[in-house]
């Protein structure tokens, strides 16, 4: 492994350039990626490939193959690691758990700091809910749902709808079930776009 020539760290700078719309042409990343030091040579590139194929990324693939802990893939914008958010994330993933540094020119990401390294670990670990059962995640097992408790259990939401369908007046109601009226108008409100 040789010094890296764009920053502090030891090991290789490995370019990634994925084609994708006109605003992300190939030719302008391969030419960004250049511009920073990287050896044409050491450049992994993949064109515009339908999602319905079904096909790989060869260039990405190559990428992993050769890169070694210590390596840096270096990328114009975190998009180019995949079309949709859960490619990027395993994208993320895949470069933390080879022990190889990520660099975004567009973003400022890199690795080789703790804010950089503190975003490519969080990168990666939604990566990892992401592919997580649902019955591990949590709530998910008791049907449960994550977040604040509800105000009002089902019987007294049923008391509420009761008072107010027999003409009984919001704060009135509020008052009686110890909740403020905007609880209890957002309440009826999510009672009203179940049904």
């Amino acid at each position: 492994m040789k010094p890296d020539t764009a920053g502090g760290s030891v090991g290789m700078l490995l370019g990634y350039a994925r084609a994708g719309t006109d605003t992300h042409p190939l030719e302008s990343q391969i030419d960004a990626l250049t511009e920073i030091g990287i050896e044409p040579t050491r450049i992994y590139s993949d064109g515009i490939v339908a999602v319905s194929t079904g096909q790989r990324r060869p260039g990405w693939t190559a990428l992993l193959d050769y890169a070694r802990p210590g390596d840096t893939a270096v990328v114009i914008g975190v998009d180019r690691l995949g079309r949709t958010t859960r490619e990027v994330l395993a994208s993320a993933r895949d470069l933390a758990d080879r022990q190889i540094g990520l660099r975004s020119l567009r973003e400022g990401l890199d690795t080789d700091d703790l804010a950089g390294a503190m975003i490519v670990g969080v990168l990666a670990s939604l990566a990892e809910l992401d592919g997580e059962p649902a019955r591990l995640r949590p709530g998910a097992a008791s049907g449960s749902s994550v977040g604040r408790p509800r105000a009002l259990d089902d019987d007294q939401v049923a008391v509420a709808e009761r008072l107010r369908a027999d003409g009984q007046p919001v704060p009135t109601i509020a008052a009686t079930l110890g909740v403020s009226r905007a609880t209890l108008y957002r309440t009826l409100a999510e009672r009203r776009s179940i049904r």
